[in-house]
């Protein structure tokens, strides 16, 4: 028997901004620019890149190469998609182990 396998997208599990919002929290959590850059693209496929693309004045394709695997998005763009997608970008101080 074989079995047929499929690609799983991110996107289509984004339903909830709950879903929306916990996938972005573990994506800064890793601390990892590429993963959070990548995240932002997923989230904003899951919403629509035509309407982000409406939204932030920015191409569709544009946004695809900025968010893709190799893709390297400015600040201004990156923060004009969390506008867009309603995610907000906060500040705190970061808690020592150290005694």
């Amino acid at each position: 028997m074989t079995e047929k396998l499929t690609i799983f997208d991110p996107a289509e599990a984004l339903a909830s901004d709950a879903a929306i919002a916990s996938f972005m929290g573990d994506a800064f959590e890793s601390g990892d620019a590429g993963y959070i850059a990548h995240a932002l693209g997923v989230i904003a496929r899951a919403k629509g890149m035509a309407q982000i693309a409406g939204q932030t004045g920015l191409s569709r394709e544009q946004l695809y190469r900025s968010f893709s695997a190799h893709g390297n998005p400015t600040l201004k763009t990156t923060l004009a998609v969390m506008k867009a997608l309603g995610i907000e970008l906060t500040a705190k101080a970061h808690v020592s182990h150290t005694a």
